[in-house]
């Protein structure tokens, strides 16, 4: 399966980066490029096996919706997920994001690693379709690393 990965170190400790990067409603909307909208599904908070709606800004209709669950949910360190609804395209789609402590010219901080593995369709268009996802998935998690990046930075993260 193509993978697509994007670090970025911030000066904050795992604890708020890892808060920043789980921000939800408006909190979310202020500094994520990618999302036009997002909600947890009956639940309240994050959390293993909890369900998630994202609806991009890009594509058609108001943009892609998927609806993912998090396999995995271990702050500060690290969550995961796993598509179970999404766009036609992707057969298969899943990402980890982990939070490491770093400390980078005598300032303690955070290295961000997003990770996301995907599975295009049909088949027989994977020769063309998952070179092009490479560079568009790319290009959109580098933008929205950068965009974590400085929500991090920002006097107003958590």
């Amino acid at each position: 399966m193509p993978q697509v990965v994007a670090q970025v170190w911030v000066p904050v400790p795992p604890e708020a980066a890892f808060a920043v990067s789980q921000t939800t409603g408006a909190a979310r909307l202020a500094w994520d490029p990618f999302i036009r909208e997002q909600h947890l599904i009956d639940a309240d908070r994050p959390g293993k096996d909890v369900r998630t709606f994202t609806r991009s800004r890009v594509g058609p209709v108001g943009g892609f919706a998927m609806v993912s669950r998090y396999v995995s949910y271990r702050p500060p360190t690290s969550v995961g997920m796993t598509m179970e609804r999404g766009p036609w395209f992707f057969a298969r789609f899943g990402g980890g994001w982990r939070f490491d402590a770093e400390t980078r010219d005598g300032v303690a901080g955070t290295t961000a690693t997003w990770k996301y593995t995907y599975t295009v369709r049909p088949r027989l268009l994977r020769p063309l379709a998952e070179p092009v996802g490479q560079r568009l998935l790319g290009r959109e998690i580098r933008a929205r690393i950068e965009a974590f990046r400085r929500a991090c930075t920002a006097s107003t993260a958590p």
